[in-house]
């Protein structure tokens, strides 16, 4: 059974479908659109395990390039970029043409700046192979490459023209993958969904790991239910839709100190959750069982509360440069109780142990 979302935003509205074994369908998905030619973008690992079938599927009917870029978060840079237009040029592409990202959220990244950009716009069409990409980056139309300074510091917003996510997938996807994408469906948890915590509280790792045909379709339908919802109310992410970036001002720049060699997105953020709720609980904005449960979580799905080789004054240069910062003053996401997240306006000092905490309890 398919599980249907409607996003609306201000460019026009595109569905998420969420099925096991959808992708054998996706040429009657790609029906409704009239094209010649696909520009497939995918990464060094999927290639390995789904790239022939892919191809030899679309192929079979419309003329296909399948570009092949590294795979991680080193490859989300300008000159990735440049050498995907320079086969897009080759390839010629034009605008009545479609671009399928094919991949986690380092390809659907790339592949929604590449679609936004090239001759001023091309569709694209999001097929998000791992557990971060389905619940999270895939859905909402944000664009973004890595620069030295910092991560996701060069994008825009640009709307696929479909999400499918076929949850089959997931069952190729590394153990420490999965675990780095229940980061995410934590986060919605504890930002938005009580109901979703209580199903996580109740869940066993190695049971939703070993058994994607049990829950995980529903637990992926709430996650983007949860990102449609704020999605729609806040698209350009001025307002509401700061939510979703709890944990992620410190786990960006946790990523980013780090090179992005030592932590995956998701343990990076996990640590950046916990990381903020200790700062609250310090200055007694929060419940100590809070902190724990939030604690627990992260263990039972085998991801890292702590780095104690890294302050947080360590990476006041990477929040600097936060894309969350406006003028002086800086959006935090923080958690009051479970499925309660709220947007305080403060400032780097945030993250600074002699901050005074009395603006934030008014």
């Amino acid at each position: 059974m398919n599980l249907i979302l409607d996003i609306k935003t201000s460019k026009g509205n595109y569905d998420i479908i969420i099925s096991k074994g959808i992708l054998g369908d996706l040429l009657n998905y790609l029906d409704e659109f009239d094209f010649e030619k696909i520009f497939v973008i995918t990464d060094s690992n999927v290639n390995n395990i789904y790239g022939k079938n892919i191809y030899e599927l679309l192929s079979s009917k419309y003329k296909v390039y399948k570009k092949v870029i590294s795979s991680g978060e080193l490859s989300k840079n300008i000159n990735t970029i440049a050498d995907i237009y320079g086969d897009l040029a080759d390839f010629n592409m034009n605008r009545t043409d479609i671009i399928i990202s094919f991949g986690g959220g380092v390809v659907g990244d790339i592949s929604g700046f590449v679609a936004s950009t090239y001759l001023r716009g091309i569709r694209y069409l999001q097929i998000p192979t791992t557990l971060i990409s389905q619940v999270d980056s895939s859905i909402g139309g944000k664009t973004g490459i890595d620069i030295r300074q910092g991560k996701n510091l060069v994008g825009n917003f640009y709307n696929p023209v479909k999400v499918i996510i076929d949850t089959d997938v997931l069952k190729t996807l590394d153990e420490k993958y999965f675990s780095d994408g229940m980061a995410e469906v934590i986060k919605y948890a504890f930002i938005k969904d009580r109901q979703l915590y209580d199903i996580l509280y109740k869940s066993d790792f190695e049971e939703l790991y070993n058994n994607i045909d049990g829950s995980m379709d529903r637990i992926i339908y709430i996650c983007c239910n949860i990102k449609k919802m704020i999605v729609e109310e806040d698209e350009f992410d001025t307002g509401k839709r700061m939510i979703l970036n709890f944990g992620h001002t410190l786990g960006h720049a946790i990523e980013a100190y780090y090179s992005y060699k030592k932590y995956t997105h998701g343990e990076a953020i996990s640590i950046g959750m916990y990381r903020v709720c200790e700062i609250l609980y310090k200055n007694g904005l929060i419940e100590k069982n809070l902190l724990g449960s939030l604690k627990n979580m992260m263990k039972k799905f085998k991801l890292p509360v702590f780095d104690e080789n890294i302050l947080n004054e360590s990476l006041l240069e990477y929040i600097e440069k936060d894309k969350k910062n406006i003028g002086k003053s800086l959006k935090i996401a923080i958690v009051k109780d479970i499925g309660k997240g709220e947007i305080i306006n403060g400032n780097i000092d945030f993250f600074k142990e002699k901050y005074n905490y009395d603006c934030l309890k008014k």
